[in-house]
């Protein structure tokens, strides 16, 4: 298996630990440490992409940058970053006492958000990755 294979089935596992915790908010240690964990944990994967990734050559040299499976992929998790800034705000409201039930539903609405955004940026992030070129067909 490669290293590429290795991160999208890290990232997928990722996914179920946040859906895990998306169906358990009444366990909040829990629910509110996953969530934290899965967002710190998507917000590190352009720096290791960044880091690890022949980026240049791939967005520049190769002509990906006009794809339309690039921009949508950045869409994705550009909309996921914005979605979690929201999130954080509401949560942080709801664990300070604020316990209206409009508070309750909103954040359980961008939740529902930010699940099905994250699963469009994985599938678009999984369908971007190229095959290694040493691989036997």
């Amino acid at each position: 298996m490669t290293e590429k294979l290795i991160m999208v089935a890290i990232v997928l596992l990722t996914y179920l630990l946040m859906l895990a915790a998306f169906f358990r908010p009444q366990h909040r240690k829990f629910h509110v440490s996953t969530m934290i964990f899965v967002m710190l944990f998507d917000m590190c994967i352009p720096v290791y992409l960044y880091i690890y990734r022949d980026w240049y050559t791939r967005l520049f040299l190769h002509g990906d940058i006009s794809s339309f499976l690039v921009w949508m992929h950045f869409i994705m998790v550009l909309s996921l970053y914005i979605l979690y800034v929201f999130q954080i705000q509401i949560g942080r409201k709801l664990l300070r006492g604020d316990a209206e039930s409009s508070l309750r539903m909103e954040h359980r609405g961008q939740g529902k958000g930010i699940l099905v955004v994250r699963a469009l940026a994985l599938l678009t992030g999984a369908l971007l990755v190229e095959p290694d070129p040493t691989a036997r067909d």
